[in-house]
């Protein structure tokens, strides 16, 4: 479209079906026109696909008993709720944390020698794409929970950020079964505190 000078190089308005067809109106080349188009179709296709996957997660969600202490968790929107509880169900099956931790992959690494026991990067073994999804909810948690923002910080001034946010996931984790076992909803200290 810049080639066509329909837009200029440093336009940041968001492309919208609307948009195109006011920029496709400005252009007299045919075939650039039908180009657009047939992408467009396939751009409507992949909104309709979307809106029905929604809907879908949607009705999951209305059904399922461990939506709403997922939800109430910071950082975890629909999506993210579908996910966790799709991969770990009720999160009171695991009799203790280390189960959790393993399963999820957010166990640290250990090397030891004689007396001397050292912890090193996480295992990596358990689900790849749950432990991405918990690190994503990490990062937006610590924004939400000023207790898992004191920890990434106190973590990250001693080791890299990477190490911090993987060991504010394993709390997290860590919290998210604990409301599972006494049934309650997520509480971070700045809501208890607020009771």
């Amino acid at each position: 479209m810049y080639q066509f000078g329909l837009i200029r190089v440093d336009d940041r308005r968001r492309m919208s079906h609307q948009l195109v067809a006011q920029l496709l109106e400005q252009c007299e080349s045919v075939e650039f026109q039908t180009a657009v188009q047939a992408h467009q179709q396939v751009w409507r296709s992949l909104d309709s696909e979307i809106a029905n996957l929604e809907q879908q997660l949607s009705v999951q969600a209305e059904q399922d008993p461990n939506e709403a202490t997922y939800r109430s968790v910071p950082g975890v929107g629909a999506v993210c709720a579908r996910i966790l509880s799709n991969e770990l169900g009720n999160l009171s099956q695991f009799d203790h944390e280390r189960q959790l931790f393993s399963y999820t992959g957010l166990t640290p690494g250990e090397y030891s020698s004689g007396d001397q026991t050292r912890r090193g990067a996480i295992t990596k073994q358990g689900n790849r794409h749950l432990r991405s999804v918990l690190i994503e909810i990490a990062w937006r948690a610590i924004e939400q929970d000023s207790s898992l923002q004191a920890c990434f910080a106190r973590i990250s001034a001693r080791r890299d950020s990477k190490r911090a946010i993987v060991a504010v996931a394993r709390k997290l984790i860590g919290r998210i079964r604990a409301a599972f076992r006494h049934p309650v909803l997520y509480q971070t200290e700045d809501t208890t505190a607020a009771q």
